[in-house]
């Protein structure tokens, strides 16, 4: 494991008018790391993310993302073709709701190709079986890679969009509640999937999730965020067993009772 972060966050700010939505934000990720932020809706969690993926201009502040190349640059400094080749191949962003994350008119194998072809690859029969052999990894039959991503259901439609994400072998994946709104047995089967994919791909990733039970089956490290700003960060277990916070107390405790 390399001792340079993946990704540095330094004072990252966005405000819309009068509010916060995140307010001086820093923090680290390393090499095969999860780090899970949590809060309740507003906290600012979502917009951090869209942020770090320029879908949000943050008003000030820096990003600095450690390549493949081994040299660490600021966003800021990369061109705009260098951004864009970066969001297709060492980037994901797995978008909570499949549809926003996948091409619905072209079939499941059309959508991981993709991906593929816009980087460089052309052979059809190549580009196929790479499909094939996604579709697989990600629990899906692959006789169904000529089918249009609305005949799937919202689970597999999520194991497609990971699929089409994942098959560029990024080094660092963004994931905006990738379990949200799925039945509860179609999300334990959904995070079984992410961690062995983590795991097995030795993934650096950020999830933004507001089901505490998601964010330590899955993450290694916790970042809690209240009114934009982070109030509380450490080890998960740590955090979750014994949140030092008030607002974390207060997360922690409510869902105790449910």
């Amino acid at each position: 494991m390399t001792d340079i972060p993946v990704l540095e966050v330094e004072g990252l700010n966005k405000a819309y008018g009068s509010i916060a939505a995140c307010r001086d934000i820093s923090f680290e990720l390393w090499p095969g790391e999860v780090l899970g932020i949590v809060g309740e809706s507003g906290s600012g969690k979502t917009t951090l993310l869209k942020c770090l993926n320029g879908l949000i201009e943050a008003d000030s502040g820096s990003v600095s993302y450690l390549p493949a190349s081994g040299e660490a640059k600021t966003l800021d400094a990369m061109s705009e073709a260098e951004q864009r080749y970066l969001s297709r191949t060492e980037w994901a962003y797995v978008h909570q709701h499949p549809r926003d994350g996948l091409r619905m008119g072209v079939s499941a194998g059309a959508n991981i190709g993709e991906r593929l072809m816009s980087v460089g690859a052309r052979h059809y029969g190549n580009i196929r079986e790479q499909a094939i052999e996604w579709l697989e990894k990600v629990e899906i039959d692959p006789s169904r890679i000529d089918d249009l991503p609305h005949t799937f259901s919202g689970g597999m439609q999520q194991r497609l969009q990971i699929a089409r994400n994942l098959v560029t072998a990024p080094r660092l994946v963004l994931m905006d509640e990738p379990t949200g709104g799925l039945d509860v047995s179609v999300q334990a089967r959904l995070l079984d999937l992410i961690r062995s994919l983590v795991r097995d791909l030795d993934l650096s990733v950020i999830l933004v999730t507001h089901d505490l039970a998601v964010a330590r089956l899955l993450s290694t490290r916790l970042m809690v965020m209240q009114r934009g700003e982070v109030i509380e960060q450490g080890l998960t277990d740590q955090i979750l067993d014994d949140p030092q916070a008030a607002y974390s107390q207060l997360l922690v405790s409510s869902v105790l009772q449910v």
